[in-house]
């Protein structure tokens, strides 16, 4: 098949459903499907093969969801994305996030071919959904299957939209590229015990729950290092606290590219991921399962449908860091505990292996193409469609 993934967000800059976006064409195109990519980009250079990728729009940021989205406004975008498709007369338009503006919502609405729409977002409520349901029914109907990352993903969608059927099919991990044996970076294996936090630095990443509990384990375990992976908005702050606090041992990585991360995971003991909430999956946790990690993370709903507690995660209530500093103390004096949870998240990884999830991507291709073909959107047919990898 023919296949055009479109995604609303700045190629340019990371984010998980890029990532998604990015590994889906990677292993479509080992199945020996054809894939393209849609998405505006802050940059003309956005490492991936421009023969396949469609540089639309320049995205600017809104502030959603206690985050930021880098998403295109302009909806003068639809001469040349017409041209675009009736060239490459795809089989499949694959729309993440269907229902944000501007990009996914002007290619669904001229889409003559078959549809499928990815929901990966989850928030407690959604103004937008609420007050543009009339508006934004259109645009379902226009869906001939739709897919959501995990269960917390496609009960959000359905709190406003009841009758629309969704299948699950969860994030994927590259179990080729995050693995136990990649080269740790040297000065951080020594005698500390390393707890690795991956993730944007704001608000509801829970870094600061996370530093907060960190003050206390030192008092108790001397011998511990803090580790931290990413940059954002906060940046500052966070800087500020630790040289305020005077924390020992807590090194201030920033952004680092992708094909160096594996080696912060392996040079780690315990990962942390203290989010607040708004999380519907939570990708990086994937990332540390596959690389041998046992896990400490906030009971919020995407956690929770990825994570077991007791086999590879010691879970907590989202912003209580003494909760979070006890499980960390937990595992920091338990290395059998640690080595077991870590055995048990290699076996776990291997159910999101990308080649599974592309696989369950495809049959939902083919079921979109048989709805095109009858002639039916597929919101006029409510089933249980849930996908199971």
């Amino acid at each position: 098949m023919r296949v055009g993934l479109v995604s609303p967000y700045d190629f340019a800059s990371p984010g998980g459903v890029n990532d998604h976006v990015r590994h889906l064409a990677v292993q479509l195109q080992r199945l020996g499907h054809e894939t393209r990519i849609f998405a505006p980009s802050s940059r003309a250079d956005v490492d991936f093969d421009s023969a396949r990728f469609y540089r639309i729009g320049t995205p600017i940021a809104i502030p959603v969801n206690e985050s930021v989205a880098r998403i295109t406004l302009s909806f003068h975008l639809a001469n040349r994305v017409r041209a675009i498709i009736e060239e490459e007369r795809f089989d499949i338009l694959h729309f993440h996030e269907p229902l944000m503006p501007a990009l996914p919502m002007t290619m669904l609405r001229m889409s003559t071919t078959a549809n499928v729409g990815t929901f990966h977002a989850f928030a407690k409520s959604n103004v937008g959904y609420y007050y543009g349901r009339p508006l934004l029914q259109p645009y379902l109907e226009q869906l001939h299957q739709a897919i959501a990352v995990s269960d917390p993903a496609r009960d959000f969608v359905t709190r406003y939209f009841p009758d629309f059927p969704m299948h699950v099919i969860p994030n994927g991990v590259d179990l080729g590229f995050y693995k136990p044996g990649h080269a740790p970076i040297r000065h951080l294996r020594d005698d500390l015990l390393n707890i690795l936090f991956v993730g944007r630095l704001e608000k509801r990443k829970g870094l600061g729950d996370l530093l907060r509990a960190y003050r206390s384990i030192i008092e108790r375990i001397p011998q511990t290092r803090l580790i931290i992976v990413g940059d954002g908005p906060l940046r500052g702050r966070v800087e500020s606290y630790i040289a305020r606090h005077r924390l020992p041992n807590v090194v201030m990585a920033g952004y680092v590219p992708q094909n160096v991360k594996p080696r912060y995971y392996n040079s780690a003991d315990i990962f942390c991921a203290p989010a607040t909430g708004a999380e519907s999956f939570g990708i990086v946790l994937l990332e540390a399962l596959a690389s041998g990690l046992p896990v400490v993370a906030t009971e919020v709903p995407g956690y929770m449908s990825v994570l077991e507690p007791g086999r590879d995660s010691i879970t907590v209530q989202p912003r209580n860091w003494r909760e979070l500093a006890a499980s960390l103390v937990i595992l920091a004096r338990d290395r059998e505990l640690r080595r077991r949870m870590g055995d048990y998240a290699l076996h776990k990884a291997r159910r999101y292996s990308w080649d599974r999830v592309a696989a369950e991507v495809v049959e939902v291709y083919k079921e979109a193409r048989q709805a095109l073909a009858a002639g039916r959107p597929q919101t006029l047919e409510v089933t249980d469609v849930h996908h199971a990898v």
